[in-house]
């Protein structure tokens, strides 16, 4: 076997590997989704935005389309709840009902969590490599990154495409993009602080062990 056909071996058996760990934390309780009343945080966005710096950005799309599913499953079978219609055409309860922007929602954001890291990599590299940690402050940014694309996109397309029917679903009779944007802070932040720490450390020693330092 060349050394072309082993390396694209190699990105096929780490893309599986991080798929399955994707599934993995989705669907164990608590862990990949943590149910906050009406929404959850979660962290299944990690092993995509590693994907994204490990194997590229076509592979890291790959990695967020399967995040895609999850929530899709998870909000249409598994444990949905009030506001899942806004991630599925499946679900509906009373006069909130989905439609073909939940899956717009649901997977287009998760996608570009694939793509948003490799990018930010490079182009934050490219600044920062001749400083002393910047690698690791350029993997951090585009953890950071990664996540705030999957919050703010997935709420601002909530509020553009759903905001009446997510109002009445959360009970809220004026300032709507007020709870959107406690959600962003709430939830989004902290995922997103989350996400650069951990992208950082794990790429960083995975990036050591692969001899991959520059994408």
């Amino acid at each position: 076997m060349n050394h072309k056909a082993s390396a694209k071996t190699l990105g096929l058996v780490q893309l599986a590997l991080l798929g399955a760990l994707i599934f993995i934390l989705a669907f164990t309780p608590f862990l990949g989704y943590i149910p906050l009343g009406v929404t959850r945080a979660t962290i299944v966005h990690i092993p995509v935005i590693i994907g994204s710096l490990l194997l590229g950005p076509k592979k890291g799309a790959v990695l967020g389309f399967l995040f895609g599913v999850t929530s899709f499953l998870q909000n249409s079978f598994i444990s949905p709840n009030i506001t899942s219609f806004t991630f599925t055409p499946l679900y509906s309860v009373g006069d909130f009902h989905g439609n073909g922007w939940s899956l717009v929602i649901c997977f287009v954001p998760r996608i570009l969590v694939g793509v948003v890291p490799y990018y930010a990599y490079k182009l934050f590299m490219r600044w920062l490599e001749a400083r002393k940690g910047g690698q690791t402050a350029s993997l951090a940014i585009a953890g950071l990154l990664g996540s705030l694309t999957n919050t703010l996109l997935v709420m601002n397309l909530i509020y553009f495409c759903f905001g009446q029917q997510y109002a009445a679903a959360k009970e809220v009779a004026t300032g709507l993009y007020g709870v959107i944007l406690s959600v962003i802070l709430i939830n989004g932040v902290p995922e997103a602080i989350v996400a650069a720490i951990l992208t950082a450390a794990i790429c960083k020693a995975l990036f050591r062990f692969t001899k991959k330092n520059r994408l």
